[in-house]
């Protein structure tokens, strides 16, 4: 039986290749993409379902950022929304094999926080490729036989695909472009700011460095800490606006931020949702999300994973709730009042110095906190700030100038022991002394926050309204979340500093008044006046 194809038809079938070769978008909506495999129990297998869901609204705006950025020199994008929301299909499958097939000759590499997960996505893209379709899309180009295996493989055209871990290493590559596809695996790594800073240090040293001038990077995760690569990118006061960003690596980049339900408080949506409503609706069907949005056990997941806030907005370790706010300039009173700062207070503080170290970008925070008579801890003064050492030196005596606190602690180590010296003589020289305690430094973040976490807990924490307050307090709020620590670890200085040696300031009280013993006043004087110093004879 033979087939007759006629003009219209030819000419429909012309218009479908180009429209493929010419928009990401079009070229999904004309393949299989490949889903999970046929056989799941065999990793290697190479046939896979294909994915039977339609180009949704947030594909077809991932598909359309995608391809700018593919098409840009320079070209950046970020996108972050949730699991399950297909980001791997498009971004990571689909895109790459697309890109390949222009009439170009370079690598693009896939890279994940596992091997495993970048040789899966490139294992699907070259399914595709397989495709007998996709050799008509793109004048012929199919998979070469001399370079095929599931990391490496090339297309007849002259392009290749490399994929692998996100720490794995690939000196020797020049890369047209770079995909990175959840460089982080699970909360233990999230929080661990060892791992998050060999995966910036790899990003940086190893994946930055092979692009050929111009080339392109997308990240796509969910959000899961604060030490993310992504936040790490992105600017400091970042809340999850979408558009065209300038980040802290000098780049533009544009962000895409998706989150599974649609909050009032939230960035414009970049897919116009009223609050409220939740994403891709026709695949998450009501209730999907319930286990996580309304589980006060998955509170951080939610967040986090789900609507792309690294940090609940009450706080994880430490709420919002904890802390007691009060007005700094207001006059100091010693009546009680949780709204005025007591007049008599014991003062003790702590600093955290940072090594001048670009690449991680500490800051150097120097604490005070007063402790009143019944046991409350009052924050008074803060300094913080990325300078050279002399600089925050200069900082720690003032604070102590204002403050005179009666002990202050450092953490001990080699920082400690390197600066001391010159910390002394600067006391020395400027006539301004506190003495020093050096505590050991502990390695388990959560640890080192214990005592004060405990005071938090029991509401005799108070907070002024200050800039510096309100950071203090986001700080503690993210923590172990949070990108910089610094004045997290100041408090919990403090709280250890606390527990071995303080002790709350009695309330001054008002000076009495007394007449002058044997005058006519101290003879007249009623019981219950004061007479001044009993007289006593001599014998």
């Amino acid at each position: 039986m033979s087939f007759i194809i006629t003009p219209e038809v030819a000419n429909r079938e012309l218009s479908r290749r180009k429209g493929a070769r010419a928009m990401l978008k079009t070229f999904a909506s004309n393949i299989d993409i490949p889903g999970v495999p046929l056989r799941a129990d065999d990793p290697l297998c190479e046939v896979f379902k294909p994915v039977e869901t339609p180009l949704a609204a947030h594909h077809v705006l991932i598909c359309d950022a995608v391809q700018r950025a593919m098409a840009n020199r320079n070209g950046r994008l970020m996108i972050f929304t949730c699991p399950g929301a297909a980001k791997s299909s498009y971004v990571s499958v689909t895109a790459p094999a697309w890109f390949m097939g222009q009439p170009r000759d370079g690598q693009v590499g896939i890279f994940s926080y596992s091997d495993d997960i970048a040789i899966h996505h490139s294992r699907r893209a070259r399914a595709i490729c397989r495709d007998p379709r996709y050799a008509n899309y793109f004048h012929g180009a199919t998979l070469s036989n001399d370079k095929s295996a599931a990391d490496k493989w090339q297309l007849t055209n002259g392009s290749e695909m490399l994929a692998g871990g996100i720490r794995t290493g690939i000196t020797g590559f020049r890369l047209a472009g770079a995909i990175i596809d959840d460089p982080v695996k699970n909360r233990e790594e999230a929080d661990s700011e060892g791992t998050q800073s060999k995966n910036f240090d790899e990003y940086n040293d190893t994946i930055t460095t092979r692009l050929v001038p111009g080339g392109f990077i997308i990240i796509v995760q969910t959000l899961w800490s604060q030490l993310d690569l992504s936040m790490r990118l992105l600017p400091e006061d970042w809340h999850g606006e979408s558009g065209r960003i300038k980040c802290q690596d000098g780049q533009t980049w544009e962000v895409i931020c998706l989150p599974a339900k649609y909050e009032a408080d939230m960035p414009p949506d970049p897919l116009g949702r009223k609050p409220g409503e939740y994403l891709w609706p026709e695949w998450f069907t009501a209730g999907h999300f319930d286990k996580w949005e309304f589980n006060p056990r998955a509170r951080r997941t939610w967040s986090a994973l789900y609507q792309q806030r690294p940090t609940p907005k009450e706080g994880l370790q430490f709420t919002r709730s904890m802390f007691k706010r009060f007005d700094l300039s207001s006059p100091p009173s010693d009546d009680g009042d949780d709204n005025h700062l007591p007049a008599t207070l014991n003062r003790y503080g702590a600093s955290d110095y940072a090594t001048l170290d670009d690449a991680k970008a500490d800051f150097t925070e120097h604490g005070c906190a007063g402790m009143d008579w019944k046991g409350d801890l009052w924050f008074v003064d803060w300094w913080y700030g990325q300078k050279e050492t002399d600089k925050s030196i200069e900082a720690f005596i003032n604070v102590i100038w204002r403050n005179k606190p009666l002990r202050w602690a450092n953490e001990g180590g080699t920082i400690d022991h390197a600066i001391r010296p010159a910390i002394n003589r600067a006391m020395r020289e400027k006539q301004k002394f506190v003495l020093i305690e050096s505590f050991p430094s502990i390695q388990d973040k959560s640890a080192k926050l214990m005592s004060f976490h405990a005071r938090a807990s029991a509401g005799t924490v108070h907070v002024p309204n200050t800039p510096w307050g309100d950071r203090l307090i986001d700080q503690l709020c993210a923590f172990p979340a949070v990108k910089h620590d610094d004045a997290c670890d100041v408090a919990g200085l403090i709280g250890r500093l606390l527990d071995v040696m303080a002790e709350g300031a009695l309330p001054r009280k008002a000076p009495r008044d007394t007449v002058t013993p044997f005058t006519e006043a101290w003879f007249t004087a009623g019981d219950e006046k004061p007479r001044g110093p009993k007289f006593t004879s001599g014998g």
